[in-house]
């Protein structure tokens, strides 16, 4: 007997990118200290409000088994929270809740991709994004973004690369670079994914991390809400990371079809945790922009941090909770600097070569820890830098 080819194939036969982060890990464990900037995970817990709507609705009986479609509560909030965000008319037959963002990915690409069909994805990328694509059978497709074009995807490579696909996946706010996709990206996205009559993803689950200018939904762009499959979280906007709870927005039919889905593989999310989440939807904007603010002001201590100096560039933090560093000028790749930087330092940063090709030379910094162990850790990354520099 042997396992299937699909589920051996995950990773591409390759590393997952991530062995920076296990050897932090496994120092951690010998007893070292180690300051982590590695991965997007708040430095302030799930609020105790939200906990404790939770605990009253486990409490209150609400254990067993729950809508798989999700709540009608819970869908009837979310679908309010994308009409307002994207400005598109949007009810709960529009939603799917999901156990976290990362399986709304999964089932969008089940519902856009057969067997063997191509799937865009923006490199650099969130690792998980070509292990996803590859689980439903599909074949991942890299589109190189550029660090000089700010990440932006440009529609000639696009073009270049959509013959015979069947989707393309973007995400902004992106994951890794911080990058916020401009009105002219997003159209040129919307008119190859017309000329190529491909299913739009679009992972959103950052949209209210933006730093510097604006969010737009291409589900609002003309001609888009019929073909785009919305992938939202409470992960980032709620610091919930650990319920799993996410949804897909899609044309109703889809959401059909995904319910369905739904029903024979997690066959729903905990009663109890949708009902925290839709006490945590039902604290306004003034609660998701508290979540956000230590991002926000981290990312100004970056900018200051890195001020002065040339070796070490950001590129461009404008959106999550992420800083993607140019380390370019050291001469290293992003895996050897990271690497680097760890046996020296003890402090863990990704490698930007964990991401794809084209974040070669960069490594990701998470801003999440205390500020003032962050400028802390920013300014030995720099002298580090330079240290190889002039080496």
């Amino acid at each position: 007997m042997e396992l299937s080819s699909r589920l051996t194939n995950i990773t591409g036969g390759g590393s997952d990118g991530w062995a920076v982060f296990y050897r932090a890990r496994r120092m951690i464990d010998a007893g070292l200290t180690v300051t982590e900037l590695t991965i997007g995970e708040h430095d302030i817990r799930t609020h105790d409000s939200i906990l404790a709507a939770m605990n009253l609705s486990a409490m209150g009986g609400h254990t067993g088994y729950a809508e798989v479609p999700g709540t009608a509560d819970l869908r009837d909030l979310v679908a309010a929270r994308v009409a307002k965000r994207t400005g598109v008319p949007t009810t709960a037959d529009n939603i799917l809740i999901t156990p976290g963002g990362q399986a709304g990915l999964f089932a969008a690409h089940l519902a856009a991709c057969n067997p063997g069909d191509p799937a865009l994805f923006i490199d650099p990328y969130y690792a998980t994004y070509p292990g996803t694509i590859r689980a439903v059978g599909a074949e991942p497709v890299p589109v190189q973004t550029r660090p000089e074009n700010g990440f932006q995807p440009g529609k000639a490579a696009l073009d270049a690369a959509a013959a015979g696909a069947a989707s393309l996946l973007i995400n902004t706010p992106n994951n890794p670079t911080g990058a916020v996709y401009s009105r002219d990206t997003l159209t040129g996205v919307a008119e190859i994914c017309h000329a190529h009559d491909l299913w739009l993803i679009s992972d959103e689950v950052y949209d209210t991390q933006v730093w510097e200018g604006t969010h737009i939904s291409p589900r609002s762009l003309p001609g888009m809400v019929e073909r785009t499959l919305l992938v939202g979280s409470m992960s980032k906007s709620h610091a919930m990371t650990g319920s799993r709870i996410g949804w897909v927005c899609a044309p109703e039919p889809v959401i059909t079809h995904l319910i369905n889905l739904a029903t024979h593989t997690t066959y729903g999310v905990p009663g109890f945790v949708q009902d925290a989440a839709a006490f945590a939807l039902q604290q306004g904007s003034a609660f998701e922009e508290a979540v956000g603010a230590p991002f926000a002001r981290r990312r100004a201590l970056t900018l200051a941090a890195l001020k002065g100096q040339n070796i070490v560039q950001p590129v461009p933090v404008q959106g999550a909770m992420y800083a993607m560093l140019d380390i370019r000028a050291t001469g290293l790749s992003g895996e050897a600097f990271a690497n680097g930087l760890l046996d020296a330092e003890h402090i863990a940063v990704m490698p930007g070569e964990s991401f794809g090709k084209a974040a070669a030379g960069h490594v990701r910094v998470a801003m999440t820890i205390d500020d003032d162990a962050y400028v802390a850790a920013l300014n030995r990354l720099v002298a580090f830098a330079a240290s190889q520099v002039s080496q």
